[in-house]
């Protein structure tokens, strides 16, 4: 363990912190400085920042060392564990888990607590995409509104499964939603069931200014900006029907349990198993390319948006294998995209 280092220029008490940063690392020496620094820059005493090296391999710990922090090493066990780790070590009543390649925007942490009540279950803001220079590399993801409520994003999780939200370094949580990472043992990220539990415990607070910048580079555990990969579709289902019920078991307490729809009949579900056929080279079932088109025009988007999104999806469906892989990896790809070039991808 490492201990802590006060900002420059500002001496005196130190004050309860209102937020804890959690960065979990395994093996990113290249970037855990400046994830580290994007959050000590801003000399905030109103937050904690806790770093915890996850048995990496590499020289992250000595990385993290030369930079003064608080800091823990352990035994290499997933970023959950190591996440709960930190959470165990945290005296904030709000945590951020801040992956170790991505950073924080100047002036994000004034911005967040500012936001910050008793009643906020989760905060969530868009991440600027850049490259593994620290480039800006397309539009912030995703684009989120400026809202603050609970009840339209709670009915949208009993009927999909989802909403839209950010990767892990732009959410914030209220420290007993994070609790719930203690039962997910089926999982290894924290980005899961914390989530979409979020709104049945307070408020969501969304923000659509980029706080914060999400590094695309080819050891993404989520596999953005790369051509679908089966074993990472297989896991991702996997995951996302231990998740729902998951959160079954979460939504007894609050009387919704039997609302939430089965894991196998959400889009999500029946997109990423389309994507594992075409990634296996197999002909999509004709079941499920129907009911993904059901719930494709069961959403609520732009006519123009299921449109386009539909054809996507048929001719994805019925082209060559190899015409179907590209536009797969056009849809997948970091930067921005239009309707135009992803149809171009396919023919």
């Amino acid at each position: 363990m490492t201990s802590p280092k006060l900002p420059p220029g500002r001496g005196g008490p130190v004050t309860e912190p209102r937020l804890t940063i959690i960065i979990p690392c395994w093996n990113y020496a290249d970037y855990v400085a400046s994830a580290i620094r994007s959050v000590t820059a801003q000399g905030r005493r109103d937050c904690e920042l806790i770093v915890i090296d996850d048995g990496s391999t590499d020289s992250s710990w000595e990385v993290i060392q030369r930079e003064g922090v608080t800091a823990y090493r352990i035994v290499n066990c997933g970023q959950r564990a190591a996440c709960l780790y930190g959470l165990g070590k945290a005296r904030a009543p709000f945590i951020l888990f801040l992956d170790a390649d991505d950073e924080l925007e100047p002036g994000s942490l004034a911005t967040i607590l500012k936001e910050l009540d008793d009643r906020v279950a989760k905060l969530q803001f868009p991440l600027s995409r850049i490259d593994c220079n620290g480039e800006v590399i397309g539009a912030p993801v995703p684009r989120l509104d400026a809202f603050r409520e609970h009840g339209t994003l709670a009915r949208q999780v009993l009927e999909t499964g989802v909403y839209m939200t950010p990767p892990t370094s732009g959410n914030v949580f209220r420290r007993d939603v994070c609790q719930l990472l203690e039962e997910a043992e089926y999982d290894k990220a924290v980005d899961g069931v914390i989530l979409f539990a979020a709104p049945f415990f307070g408020d969501v607070v969304s923000m659509s200014q980029a706080l914060g910048r999400y590094r695309v580079h080819d050891r993404n555990d989520s596999g953005l900006g790369r051509a679908p990969d089966p074993q990472l579709l297989r896991r991702e289902l996997s995951r996302f029907v231990a998740r729902i019920e998951h959160l079954r078991q979460v939504l007894v307490r609050f009387g919704k349990s039997e609302h939430l729809v089965a894991a196998e009949e959400t889009f999500y579900y029946l997109e990423r198993s389309l994507y594992l056929a075409i990634a296996e080279g197999r002909q999509v079932p004709v079941e499920t390319l129907l009911r993904l088109l059901r719930r494709v025009w069961a959403g609520n988007t732009s006519v123009g948006t299921r449109s386009a999104l539909s054809g996507f999806l048929l001719l994805s469906a019925v082209l060559p294998n190899r015409r179907a892989l590209r536009g797969l990896a056009y849809r997948l790809a970091p930067g921005d995209r239009s309707v135009v070039g992803l149809f171009r991808a396919l023919l």
